[in-house]
Order: structure tokens, then sequence, then C-alpha cells
């Protein structure tokens, strides 16, 4: 597990500290993706289609879906900084709620008056053969999963570091490895450290103590009833990220290896190759249509869930384990932010700055190998944190002895102060989160996930309308901003004429069976 107090960090940190560059971390890269369900004025997921005002799912840049057709995700562009990440990401918001007529932007993770399985519409793409590729990939995740799971919403944080930060690393290493492996292994140590303290990510920004009743008709062991509509665990923190959510490894016992670049994509491969006998039952097609791509343990690479994904930007047509090959780690993509119900956007400055000090300290401690035996501890601990995190006195595994929750992350905390030290100018923003996260810890009553079963109570509101005023407030206020305050409207309005003209170009010119051109893409 980590060693926050080890030489190893300590020299590291010392360095970076005595090269006074601030251009070898703040010079990296930074976006985010955010997923919401459009729902109508009552609450209920939307059953319209995914509104042509915003452009193409399939090929738009900025604004897309994801398993659902209602499901939207709205991805920013690699940034510079946190406020140009958080700014653009405003102005997809803006632009986005602008188009929506009386829908609305489902502020929770946790979706909510769902009348039946059915009232989740799969995502559609067109006619092409890429579109039709997406749909039946999400056919696929319907029949092995679940449509519920597929409803569950939150926020991706992709990070990388600039170039001048690996000549950096290899002068300090004295390496002479090629900078695209020292970088592999770099983000793949990264990748192990996160598993291991992804619950302190739970802990301080779980947003999820709740789940609507339609989600879990016959309730589950350690929930209780919060009211009419919905069920609870009094000390959760993110059920969305607890097994009853988004999660798919102990499904099918897959274990993926983040020791090394040839493991991790091998792993994967393996997967995506290997029949699972409960998927194959499935079958590929039936009565007439696909039900899956595939009958193996994975369809693609994207249903491996993790909280954390390496991850390279693919060239077209190209899988991402090829792409992986090919050039090696470029980001990662941070997986276990639940949506914050009081940010319009979805998630804080808080979130955004914790989560790059975050992920640079997971770089800078020592990341052993993670073993198979290793990952029961870090389901644990996982487990524990996303169901009763709050808890007094909640104690988790750490080499093998039990250890405060509490303890284990103010103590992190105070070696991540380093980092966000070496992060900061003369704003002091990097620091002003840290300190929040401090006090989170030190009051469990700070936390999103006790704040917002506090302020449900006291609206005397069901966890539903709650969410609903809410949706409402945060269209309120985007749509309030105007088109004249959005930096980037006219950029939006343009690709999203230009994504439908793409798609429709894609469609003319699409000639190969679909069956030729899964069979091509599988091989």
């Amino acid at each position: 597990m980590l060693d926050p107090v080890s030489r190893l960090f300590d020299k590291r940190l010392s360095a970076l500290a005595a090269a006074r560059d601030p251009g070898l971390l703040n010079g990296g890269l930074r976006g985010v993706e955010r997923e919401c369900l459009r729902v109508t004025p009552e609450g209920f997921i939307a059953q319209t289609g995914h509104p042509e005002s915003l452009g193409s799912a399939l090929t738009n840049r900025y604004i897309t879906t994801d398993y659902s057709e209602a499901l939207l995700e709205l991805i920013t562009p690699a940034q510079p900084d946190i406020d140009s990440t958080a700014g653009f990401l405003r102005d997809i918001h803006q632009f986005s709620v602008s188009g929506l007529g009386d829908e609305l932007l489902w502020p929770l993770s946790m979706p909510c008056r769902l009348r039946g399985e059915l009232d989740i519409p799969i995502a559609r793409y067109g006619t092409s053969n890429a579109g039709r590729f997406k749909s039946v990939y999400r056919h696929g995740l319907w029949h092995r999963y679940g449509r519920y799971m597929q409803a569950i919403a939150g926020v991706h944080f992709n990070f990388s570091l600039p170039d001048a930060y690996w000549a950096f690393q290899a002068d300090l290493g004295r390496s002479a490895a090629p900078i695209a492996d020292m970088k592999s292994a770099a983000y793949l140590a990264v990748v192990r450290n996160v598993r291991r303290l992804d619950w302190l990510l739970l802990y301080l920004f779980g947003a999820s103590p709740a789940v609507c009743k339609c989600f879990l008709p016959q309730g589950k062991a350690g929930l209780d009833e919060f009211d009419d509509e919905s069920w609870y665990a009094p000390y959760a923190t993110s059920l969305r990220m607890s097994e009853i959510g988004y999660r798919n490894e102990r499904k099918t016992a897959l274990l993926v290896s983040p020791n090394s670049l040839d493991e991790y994509v091998n792993d994967l491969t393996h997967a995506i190759r290997t029949p699972h006998p409960p998927f194959e039952k499935i079958g590929v097609f039936a009565d007439g249509e696909y039900r899956q791509l595939s009958g193996n343990l994975l369809q693609i690479e994207a249903e491996f869930y993790s909280t954390i994904r390496p991850k390279r930007s693919a060239l077209s047509g190209e899988r991402p384990t090829a792409a992986l090959r090919r050039g090696g780690v470029e980001y990662v993509e941070l997986r276990t932010l639940d949506l914050d119900p009081y940010a319009a956007t979805g998630v804080s400055d808080t979130a955004l700055r914790f989560s790059e000090i975050f992920l640079l300290y997971c770089l800078f401690a020592p990341s052993p190998p993670e073993y198979p035996e290793e990952q029961a501890t870090i389901d644990h601990n996982h487990g524990l944190v996303a169901h009763r995190g709050r808890e007094p006195g909640l104690q988790l595994q750490r080499d093998g002895v039990a250890v405060s929750m509490r303890e284990w992350g103010l103590e992190s905390l105070r070696d991540m102060r380093r980092v966000a030290e070496l992060l900061d100018s003369s704003t002091g923003k990097y620091t002003a989160a840290l300190l929040e996260c401090e006090a989170r810890l030190r009051e469990p009553d700070r936390t999103p996930s006790a704040q917002l079963l506090v302020d449900i109570r006291a609206s005397r509101m069901s966890a539903a309308d709650f969410g609903l005023d809410l949706a409402r407030r945060h269209k309120a206020e985007l749509l309030a901003l105007g088109n004249a305050g959005n930096e980037h409207y006219a950029l939006l309005e343009v690709e999203a004429q230009a994504s439908l003209d793409r798609q429709c170009w894609i469609e003319e010119h699409d000639t190969l069976p679909f069956e030729e051109y899964l069979a091509a893409y599988l091989a």
C-alpha cells in the first residue's frame, strides 16, 4: 500500500521544488466528461430523441450520448488549466440547456422515477456501420447487466503531464529509456495507487447516499427507507460506486493487471477474445437483430468498468488497445466522481483541483506491483467507504492491518499539501481545495453525501422532488448567462451543424455490410 513519507516521495517532491519551474506540473492538459440524464418536468427520463440542435451524437466532439438516448455526455477538449476546463464545461452546459425545451438535466448520479427498464431508451446513432456498432454494444450491456445500471451518471477527469515534466523525470532518474515507455510505466503507477486509494475520493466527493426504490424495487440488505420513493444507507457516500452501481469486475471475476503496459493490454485483449458461458447464452444474433457484439467476457475495451483507465487518443477505426500498443499511455481518465448536485455543471472547482492533486500524489508516491490477492483488499475498502464511509470510527485494511479511515486519509492529505503548494500560484486555489477536503475528513457532516441528506430532509420534499428543484435552479442559472456570455457558443453552434453533416456523409459513403464491418473490427 502507499507509503506517503517514503524517501522516494520526498526525493521527487524536493527535486520539483528545487527546479522552481511551475510549467513542469502546470503545463499539462485537463479535460472533463460529464454525464447527465435528460428528464421531463415531472422527473421521468425523457423519451424524446437526442435534440437536433445539439448535433449528431455520433460525431459531435463536445456533446454526445452515453448509454441512453437520454443520457447526455458533455465533453470539454483538453485545456491548459482548471479555470479554462471549468469555463468550457459551463459553456457546453449553457448551450445544451438552451436547446432542451422544457426538459431538465437531472443533477443526481442515480436515476429516479423509472417505470421499468424499458423507460431507459438505448442510444441511437443512425444507420452507418459505426452508428450501428455503438447501438449493438449498448444492447449487449442491457442483456448482460440490465439497463438500470447504465442510466447512472458521473464525472470523468482526464489528465496528462507536459513533455517538460517527462524530460525532468528522465534526468532525475538518470534513465535512458524511451520517453513513451517511461510515461506508460509512470501512468500505470498512478493507476495502481489510485485503485488503492480511490476510497478517499468516494468519501470526499460521493453524493449518492440514496437510491430510488424503482432502481431497487425489492430493496437490499444495508439500505433503509428514506422516504416513500427512496432507499438510503445512513452513512453511505457513493452508492453509485458500490456493488449496486457502475461496476462489472465482481460480475465476471475479471482481472486486468495494471503492472505494465503489456500486461494491461494483454489482459484486456484476452477478455475480449475469451468466451463467457453466461454471455454466450444470450446469443449474438437472434430474431433478426443483434443482441451484442460477441459472447465474450468483454465486447470491447470500454466495457471494462474501472475507477481509472490509462488511455491514448485512437486513430480513426483504431481499437483502444491497439492505440496503447502503438504509442503508449498518453493520459489517465479518473472515473470516480459522482455528480455534484449543487453545481450546475455537475462538478465543483474543489473536486477538479483535488483530483489533480490526488493524481500527482499517486504519481510521486511509491507504487509497488498489484497482485490478485491485493484486489480483495482494494474491493473491501472501496465497498466499505461507498456504503459506510461516514460511519464514526470506520476502519479499513492497510498492509493486512486495520487502520482508521480518517487517520489514513488525513495522513495522505498532509503529504498532498506539498503537491498543492507546487501547483499553486499566488491564488492559492489548490491549497484551498485541499484544506476543504481536510475539513471534510475531520467533520463528516461537511461531505456532499451528508449535506444532501440534511438538505432533503430540511426541504420537506421527497428526494426526487428535491432533485427536480435543483434541476430547475441549475437550468435557470445557466440560461441567465445568455449566449453573449458564452465564449464558445459560436464554436458549439458550428460543431452541432457540422456534426450532422459528417454523419450524413458517413452514412452516404458506408457500403460495407455490417456483418463484414463487425468481423473486421473484432478481428
